[in-house]
């Protein structure tokens, strides 16, 4: 079993208490209160755009070529999932440029730069792929009986698609080649799947 594998599945508990959350369980049938989607886009925007940092502070330490450039292009993925934030915040009358972070959006920011700038590649890598690895879980699972038709749609075909899983399937590849197994990559990715967790109940109640 590679260690990416190890990691999640040592982590499904909390996969899948944020696939049974609320605020995820809306999204998949269409109940979710806009404003509450509002409030996520916002917040998300402002952690993708973190996101990206920390994969191009990753990209400029990755100590081969190939880690380089997948770290790379990683980035320019999240650049262009930031284009499809855009086009929801136009439709939920969202201002990016105003978004005040709240407390779970920045602790997880913090978390994933703090990261990024004092750890190596491999213990980043293990940071950023909680997110990568639930988002196309969640995706999945939602999307298991097809494509809803309702507001939420386009939020579970993006993070269902054929395109979306094989970033998740990068990001695990980095952390195989570039972690090895310790009491710290185990609780950094246990310590992103709760900051996960903690964002959607965010979104929930803000």
């Amino acid at each position: 079993m590679t260690l990416s594998t190890q990691l999640w599945t040592a982590n499904k508990d909390l996969a899948a208490a944020c696939l049974e959350h609320p605020f995820v369980q809306g999204i998949g049938d269409g109940t979710l209160k806009q404003e509450k989607f509002a409030y996520y886009v916002g917040q998300d925007a402002f952690f993708l755009e973190a996101f990206a940092r920390a994969y191009s502070i990753a990209a400029a330490k990755a100590p081969d070529w190939q880690g380089f450039t997948t770290f790379h292009d990683l980035g320019s993925g999240v650049i262009e999932e930031l284009k499809l934030h855009q086009g929801y915040a136009v439709q939920w009358g969202v201002n990016l440029r105003d978004v005040e972070p709240g407390v779970a959006t920045r602790r997880y920011t913090d978390f994933l730069l703090a990261t990024a700038w004092g750890g190596d590649v491999g213990l980043t890598a293990a940071a950023m792929s909680p997110c990568m690895r639930l988002y196309a879980f969640l995706g999945e699972q939602l999307a298991g009986n097809g494509i809803p038709n309702h507001l939420y749609a386009d939020w579970i075909s993006t993070y269902s698609s054929a395109d979306f899983q094989p970033l998740a399937q990068q990001l695990d590849s980095l952390v195989d080649n570039y972690s090895s197994t310790s009491t710290l990559i185990h609780s950094t990715y246990r310590y992103a799947m709760f900051c996960e967790l903690d964002f959607f109940q965010a979104a929930w109640i803000g």
